[in-house]
Parts: C-alpha cells; structure tokens; sequence
C-alpha cells in the first residue's frame, strides 16, 4: 500500500529534507574530525517510503484522528526514507520506524533495494522508541539526524526533550499547525479537557490557557459581571509559541520555520529545524533556515 499524495507542500518539506540531508553530509565528508563521527538517520514515522496520488485531503480529518491520536492513512506521509537510502554517500545506519504492521512490510521490501545500506525497521510506537533509544545510545562519536512527520499530533514533547538531551541529534519536525492543534482552540471558550490535555502532551506546558486566550467581563442585565472567554492569537502566533518552546531545551533553532499552506492559502502545517548539538548548532540552524528561506520564496 502507498500513500498518499498531500499537495504542492509534500513536495516542499521533502525537497527541504534532501537539500538538508545533502548539506550535512557533505560537511561530514569534507572535515577529517567530522568525517570519524558514526552518522545515523531516523525516520520515526517511516510510513511506506513511497507517496501515491492524492486521494483525500489530510485537512479533512477529523477530531479523533487529530485529538486522540488515532491511526490512519496520511496524504501527508512523504517518501523521506527512500530520499535518505538514495543519498550517497550517506549515513552509516538508518531507523525507520512505524506503529502500522503494513508499513513495515512496505519498509522490508523498500530497504531489500538497497544491500548495501544498514537499516533497523522498528515496528514500534515512535515516541516509546526514541525516547529509549535517545537515553540509552552512545553517543560518543555518534550524530543523528532524525525526521519527525507525524500523522496527527502523536509527538510528544517528552519525546523533544530525549532528543535535545542528547546534544547530538538535528531535529526537523513537521508541527500539525492549522491541521490539528489550531482545530482544537475554540473561539469563544477554551477547549474541553480531553482537547487540553492532548495540547498539554504536544506543547509541554499548560501556558498555552494565558497566551492564546483572554477573559474579560462585562455587566449584564442584571448588572452582574459576565466573564467572556476569547481566543487572542493567529494560527502563526501558534506557530512561533511553538517555536519559543522549541528554543527552551534545544541550542539552536530555525526562528523562521517553513509554514506549509493548503489551496485556500492557509497555514496547516510548520516545518521546524532544531539542533542539539553545542559545537555545530550554530552551522547547522544557518544551513537549514537558508534552505527554508529558498524554498518558502521558490514554492510560493
């Protein structure tokens, strides 16, 4: 089974993805005390490796799918790990993991095109998996790169906070903006608990209450005060509240991240870039918001 095909912004973050990809190895390669560091790349939601025609719009889902973190076929799932298998020279392990059985079988059969590359598929849930292997890997002479494209709003900010704490990772993450947490912020009242817990998971923090609502009162008829509770942000105010969390436990991070449009020109999803490593955080976060720039101006 393939996925689907999301739109013109599929083919912008993978084309982000490679373009970064490319540009890290090539720094590896070309330095002598980068070229001795062990290079791993992990997929954590690898899908099928493979991206199909569109068949329904991943702005259709609904709030089960977005909210309690239901499985389903993503239009949105790109074809990044064949993009990182096809690199050469390229990492010198790979991860690809994936929750759907289905998945996997379609990974087994992907990677038997490549022999020569070393690739761990892991039928696991992905925050369950990183978050141990993050704690438990070697870091010494170890650097990572791992791509987060989730199928909802499954990423976990425990699972952010494993990685940044390894000082070794480059995180892009694809942030489900306007297609799941967006949704999930009424206008005129604050969300249901349910709602508000899975946005606690995502962002990390319940302070998200003060900054995206605000509570006013007004006399009514009977000249009590009525309290009114109303959203205050845009979907990009979202967008860069989620980037300031980002830059709490990362050492650097992409402050202009790649906002994804649907065909009605509004923001559904955020491409962002972390990186943990002190030394080369610096470097890498230049590199990657240099890629998002040029293709955020070529793509619109």
């Amino acid at each position: 089974m393939e996925h689907c095909f999301g739109g013109p912004w599929t083919k912008q973050k993978l084309k982000v993805l490679e373009k970064y990809l490319k540009a890290y190895i090539s720094i590896f390669e070309g330095n002598e005390r980068a070229k001795k560091l062990r290079r791993v790349y992990v997929d954590g939601f690898a899908g099928t490796g493979n991206i199909f025609k569109k068949q329904e719009s991943a702005e259709q889902l609904s709030f089960s799918d977005v909210c309690e973190f239901e499985e389903f076929e993503a239009d949105f799932i790109p074809g990044s790990a064949k993009i990182a298998l096809e690199l050469d020279p390229g990492f010198h392990r790979y991860y690809f993991v994936d929750s759907n059985r289905k998945h996997v079988q379609n990974l087994d059969q992907l990677v038997q095109s490549y022999p020569g590359k070393k690739v761990d598929i892991v039928h696991s849930d992905c925050n369950t998996w990183l978050q141990k292997w993050c704690k438990s890997n070697n870091w010494y002479g170890e650097r990572a790169v791992v791509f987060l494209d989730p199928y909802g709003m499954q990423v976990e900010w425990s699972t952010l906070e494993a990685i940044a704490e390894t000082q070794s990772i480059d995180l892009w993450l694809l942030f489900p903006l306007g297609q799941a947490v967006n949704r999930l912020l009424p206008e005129n009242k604050e969300p249901p608990e349910h709602w508000a817990k899975a946005l606690d998971r995502v962002l990390g923090t319940p302070k998200w209450r003060q900054e995206f609502y605000s509570k006013t009162t007004e006399p009514n008829l009977f000249n009590f005060q009525d309290e009114k509770t109303m959203k205050c942000v845009s979907i990009e105010d979202i967008g860069y509240f989620f980037v300031n969390r980002l830059k709490e436990i990362f050492v650097g991070v992409a402050e202009e991240p790649m906002f994804l449009y649907n065909s009605s020109n509004c923001p559904i999803f955020l491409l962002c870039f972390a990186a943990s490593n002190k030394v080369g955080a610096k470097p890498a976060v230049s590199i990657a918001q240099s890629i998002i720039r040029k293709e955020f101006t070529d793509g619109r």
